[in-house]
């Protein structure tokens, strides 16, 4: 391709986008609607040819917009907010996904007459709702500030995962292998030191860096910093064959443990908007209205799949969680739909097998169309239909749904732990994470050392072994120094919670035994792990060994200190990673500047049952231009609702808060008919 006809169809996408966004605008429809519409104008499948010189060259700039909109939307979590919704958005996941899989399957075999493979990677095309797509239509709509949203997106990015673990499984199927337990655990062991190795390395040295680099004042420097670190780790999940949404969207949270978030979110968001939009036509482009039509009764009746078990699995499990009946309802309509991760399935699935005798690809991608041309319109459904549903709830089941919800919120309050668990759990887990870091380092050096270096250096290349074995047995020397930190450390609380507070005989002799045999129960396992490694990677020259050995043991006796040393700062580093927004809101000031306005102009408003207000919003009634007076909140049912913004529309019975002066107001209340 020529660098003419890149920039050529790089304009027209542009221009197209551009176009699509301000008849949106002018419409208030969600602009991915309108990306995905115009993408379909242009597709090759539409006119016979195509407007564009290379769609492929289009869905790479598209990946660019995954990769954008999932790094924006992990800077909006940070990990005490994830630890929080993972009580809703884990169980809620797995029971959508593993259900979504089984009714596929069902799909496939009984109404289509498909075979074993086909049902099956249908089941994962539909059983992951669209990160991106929700993260955009949300974002457009100004609703992450609402409740229900946290819970849809980080159920989103929770499915994704799962997702990942599925097709570990079923691809066995597709290859006419079977389920291989050894290539299932493989892929789970790959994604659990991919996202554990990218938090914890990128927790103790990405904040740091970017907080480094702040000092200097430059904005350039530190966009692109993060953004190459985005770009590195989302190409390593592409290497892992993992999703690189996952990999920046890993990054962005790691971004928002930061002090230079709110920075970042400014930085990002004109290049997601950029990108997003050519990521949307690409996937419009995918469309062949023919093949559409001609599938079109087993379209409806996977997106009816789609759209009414998402619905059902996510609200009933957002019910099981503890979640109120309009927050589960909210959740339900916002994951009815399949996106992105529906189209990689389903070209996974063609990749493997080479069956184009079944229409599957094109069954999956005309459902993630209707599936997303609805969920704009469930979405805002979503907020009258939970209040309706909520008022008509008959009085026995809200009391029984209000009781299972304040027995599980009793359950976790007395779910605590002394903290002397506490530490020990910790300690645990802090041991745990060090060994699979072990194992993350383990394999880069073995993937390093199996690639060809001749065109660096002959003797590089000669001696790789040497050196990348090298590398691994220091660090290794390292990571000990963090492995006696936290094995005293648990040691210490494992004796509390064994022998309790007393001073007895028995108690004072056991203690330290206990710290004894936590400590050498964890050198063991650190032993078992250089051995393990070593008996892969270790250079087959006798003189590299004692060469390796003696730098090791000179390592250990020389840097112990500076070990112990790193291990305490990266330890330090972690914990305020994972506390930095609990830290940030604690630096807040007791009493922080506010502005005031006199209490004499503020005026609550009922708005009356005959009132000609009821039905129209903020926007048709146009209240500022003809009363001058500002709608500060309103209360409705109960529920204070702030920043209501130019789409509320008003109800019987809303309690109106309005700021304005005299004549104002009573041309509010004349506007809106309170007579009172």
């Amino acid at each position: 391709m020529t660098e003419g006809a890149f920039f050529q169809d790089l304009a027209l996408l542009m221009a197209v986008a551009g176009l699509a966004s301000v008849v949106c605008s002018r419409l208030k429809w969600p602009k991915a609607l309108g990306y995905i519409l115009a993408g379909v104008l242009m597709s090759r499948h539409t006119w016979g040819g195509s407007f564009l010189a290379d769609e492929s060259s289009v869905q790479t700039i598209g990946q660019l917009g995954v990769v954008f909109l999932m790094f924006a939307m992990g800077l909006d979590f940070s990990p005490s907010q994830m630890k929080k919704l993972g009580r809703v958005t884990v169980p809620a996941a797995i029971w959508d996904t593993i259900v979504m899989v089984w009714l596929g399957y069902t799909v496939g075999r009984n109404c289509f007459g498909w075979g074993v493979a086909p049902s099956l990677f249908l089941g994962a095309a539909i059983c992951d709702s669209a990160t991106t797509l929700l993260a955009k239509i949300i974002g457009e709509m100004r609703w992450e500030d609402r409740p229900f949203v946290k819970y849809v997106l980080g159920t989103s990015v929770c499915e994704d995962i799962v997702t990942v673990v599925i097709l570990a499984v079923i691809t066995g199927f597709a290859t006419g292998q079977g389920v291989s337990v050894g290539a299932v655990s493989l892929s789970l062991g790959g994604l659990l030191m991919f996202f554990l190795g990218t938090l914890v390395f990128g927790f103790v040295l990405i904040p740091r860096l970017l907080k480094s680099i702040a000092r200097f004042g430059d904005d350039e420097t530190l966009i692109l910093t993060v953004l190459g670190c985005c770009f590195f780790v989302s190409y390593i999940a592409y290497i892992f064959n993992f999703s690189l949404a996952l990999g920046a969207f890993l990054v962005g949270v790691i971004g928002a443990s930061s002090d230079v978030h709110h920075r970042l979110v400014r930085f990002v968001e004109p290049l997601k908007a950029m990108f997003a939009a050519v990521f949307f036509v690409s996937i419009g482009l995918l469309v062949d209205p023919v093949q559409c039509c001609a599938n079109l009764p087993d379209i409806l009746i996977v997106s009816l799949v789609v759209v009414v078990g998402k619905f059902l699995n996510c609200t009933l499990a957002a019910l099981f969680t503890g979640q109120d009946l309009k927050g589960a309802v909210q959740m339900g309509f916002g994951l009815a739909q399949i996106g992105e991760f529906a189209f990689l399935v389903a070209m996974l699935y063609v990749s493997l097998t080479g069956d184009t005798s079944t229409p599957m690809y094109q069954i999956v991608v005309a459902v993630s169309i209707v599936t997303t041309l609805l969920n704009p319109l469930m979405i805002r459904l979503s907020d009258p239909v939970g209040d309706r549903l909520e008022r008509a709830c008959p009085r026995k089941i809200a009391a029984a749904l209000e009781g299972y919800r304040a027995l599980l919120a009793r359950l976790r309050d007395n779910a605590g732990v002394s903290p002397e668990m506490k530490a020990v759990r910790f300690g645990l887990g802090y041991l745990g994470v060090i060994g699979v870091l072990n194992f993350v380092v383990a394999f880069v050096c073995s993937m390093l050392d199996a690639r060809d270096w001749r065109t660096l250096s002959t003797f590089f290349e000669a001696h790789k072994t040497f050196f990348f074995s090298l590398a691994f047995n220091i660090f290794m020397v390292g990571m000990l120094a963090s492995v006696v930190r936290a094995a005293r450390r648990t040691g210490d609380a494992l004796a509390a919670v064994l022998t309790g507070a007393g001073d007895a005989p028995w108690q004072q002799a056991l203690r330290p035994v206990v710290r004894l045999f936590t400590l050498v129960m964890s050198i063991a396992l650190w032993f078992v792990q250089l051995t393990m490694v070593n008996a892969n990677l270790h250079p087959e020259e006798l003189w590299a060994r004692w060469v390796m050995l003696a730098l090791m043991v000179a390592a250990g006796v020389f840097g112990w200190r500076f070990f112990l040393k790193n291990a305490r700062v990266a330890e330090i580093r972690l914990r305020d990673a994972m506390t930095a927004d609990e830290r940030r809101r604690k630096d807040l000031p007791a009493n922080p500047l506010t502005l005031t306005v006199p209490a004499e102009r503020v005026h609550q408003l009922t708005i009356p049952e005959a009132s000609p207000a009821i039905g129209l919003s903020i926007a048709q009634l146009n209240i500022r231009a003809k009363t001058g007076a500002t709608i500060i909140r309103v209360t409705r049912d109960g529920r204070l609702h702030r920043n209501t913004g130019p789409d509320w529309v008003f109800r019987a019975a809303d309690i109106v808060v309005a700021y304005g002066e005299g004549a104002q107001i009573a041309a509010l209340k004349d506007l809106l008919g309170v007579t009172a």
